[in-house]
């Protein structure tokens, strides 16, 4: 930063490079992610693999697009509230946070198949995750109770 920035103009220079921060982890989570997918098929192709390459690419590029989310909402802040502080600016900073929490939380439940505050719990034809399929965890993923691991009954379907 050059001596003579004000501190509004340091806020709007930092708002824009975590602008680019955040366009530049989508972009390379997707470049990324469709180079991994395409590995992974030329892989299954030679190797006859089961692997499932669809899934990990659709995690991947969810991954990717809420890092970059997360960067953008960041930015967003850091320009509203630093440089130009109206309820006007900030009433539309809330929008487009709301906005970006509901992408990011859907994408959450597409990537994972759970809402973000249902981390220990596994949604209906997932896969369970790997520290909770050895029975050392309890109801939604907490500690087991006195009596040991639950064990599940089977549900009418």
């Amino acid at each position: 930063m050059s001596p003579g920035w004000s501190f509004q103009e340091a806020m709007e220079v930092t708002g824009k490079v975590v602008d680019v921060a955040g366009v530049g982890a989508i972009v390379l989570g997707i470049a990324l992610a469709t180079v991994l997918a395409g590995a992974a098929l030329l892989r299954n192709r030679r190797h006859g693999g089961g692997e499932d390459v669809y899934h990990q690419y659709r995690q991947r590029l969810g991954r990717s697009i809420l890092l970059g989310l997360e960067l953008l909402v960041a930015a967003d802040i850091i320009r509203t509230v630093a440089v130009t502080p109206t309820f006007r600016s900030v009433g539309v900073l809330g929008l487009i946070v709301v906005i970006r929490t509901f992408l990011s939380f859907s994408l959450e439940l597409e990537i994972t198949g759970r809402w973000p505050w249902q981390k220990g719990r596994t949604a209906p034809g997932r896969a369970v995750p790997a520290e909770s399929s050895t029975g050392s965890t309890g109801p939604q993923g907490g500690p087991p109770g006195p009596a040991g691991p639950p064990t599940t009954s089977p549900v009418p379907g």
